[in-house]
């Protein structure tokens, strides 16, 4: 990050916890039932879903982080991302808002290094809220352990 400019991240909630993805990756945000789903027959990869005439993967994070994804709610909401190989959906619990950020705001996370955490960009502090900052780009590429062959999310 530019130690004299803000960048913006839009926040999102994931399973209790606050997110935030660089915003000039967002394209669009949609909720998940005004989607049109072409199929939906995976766990992590919720299917297929066209909007505004595109077709996309859905990915549901619900799902990535281990927390059994219930029935679609009006909080769902559906990030629109455009990433550098594809556009694709992002089903996360619901929308938060848009954070501008200050290098100083940005830390570190704790033993990430020791990790194969690289879509990891640091722990920010913004008020009282506290944001675990993501790579979006690097984290739909994430491979499962002992799935070498396998294709990334996105």
């Amino acid at each position: 990050m530019d130690t004299t400019t803000t960048t913006q991240f839009l926040s999102f909630t994931l399973g209790g916890l606050e997110y935030g993805l660089d915003v000039a990756k967002v394209q669009e945000l949609r909720v998940l039932k005004a989607l049109e789903r072409v199929a939906s027959d995976g766990t992590i990869v919720d299917g297929v879903a066209v909007s505004r005439g595109v077709i996309m993967p859905l990915v549901d994070m619900r799902a990535a982080c281990g927390k059994a994804p219930d029935a679609p709610d009006p909080l769902t909401d559906v990030i629109i991302l455009k990433l550098s190989t594809c556009t694709m959906g992002m089903v996360v619990d619901g929308v938060t808002g848009v954070v501008s950020l200050a290098p100083g705001q940005v830390q570190p996370v704790p033993g990430a290094a020791q990790t194969d955490a690289g879509y990891l960009i640091g722990l920010a502090q913004a008020g009282e809220r506290r944001l675990i900052l993501v790579d979006i780009d690097r984290l739909m590429s994430v491979r499962k352990p002992g799935n070498e062959g396998a294709r990334q999310v996105a």
